[in-house]
């Protein structure tokens, strides 16, 4: 999976609070600790669909946005 083009990601936002989001693989996390969404990217096309979106346990979405932030 290739990573999205930086600037286009910058512009993407959770839908539904607005939240910044960060790439880990083929998937986009919202950084709002409150909801932990994740939504799917699907060759190479973001789905920005709250009914697609999953939620993340707490520890998972912690230890996930401490890794994006290392990297």
């Amino acid at each position: 999976m290739a990573e999205l083009d930086k600037e286009f990601l910058t512009t993407l936002v959770c839908p539904e609070f607005h939240a910044p989001l960060v790439q880990v693989g083929e998937w986009l996390y919202s950084t709002d600790p409150a909801t932990r969404r994740r939504y799917p990217i699907r060759d190479g096309i973001p789905v920005m669909l709250i009914d697609e979106a999953e939620t993340v346990d707490q520890e998972d979405w912690n230890r996930i946005l401490s890794e994006a932030k290392r990297a």
